[in-house]
């Protein structure tokens, strides 16, 4: 059997006494350790503003290929025009 090691690094930060007081708390409810609760929402919140990113950044020599394509007629797609005519559940 294989074991693969993956090294870590210690990230610090400052808080006040209250602060860590909510920390600790909200840890305490997850039922996990205060580090393991920092760690996961920290790496949760920087993977929403990475996915939420609103800049697309489009190279100049791919420019030309992307207005094209933006300036196409749109197509029809059959999934959207069946769940556009669908009734909502809510409605039933």
């Amino acid at each position: 059997m294989t074991t693969i090691s993956q090294s870590t690094s210690v990230l610090s930060v400052r808080v006040n006494a209250s602060e860590r007081a909510l920390l600790e708390a909200a840890a305490e409810q997850s039922r996990t350790t205060l580090s393991e609760f920092v760690r996961r929402k920290a790496l949760e919140s920087a993977e929403a503003e990475i996915l939420e990113r609103s800049i697309v950044t489009i190279p100049s020599e791919q420019w030309e290929a992307f207005e094209t394509w933006a300036a196409r007629p749109a197509e029809v797609n059959a999934g959207l025009a069946r769940l556009a005519a669908t009734k909502p559940t809510w409605e039933d």
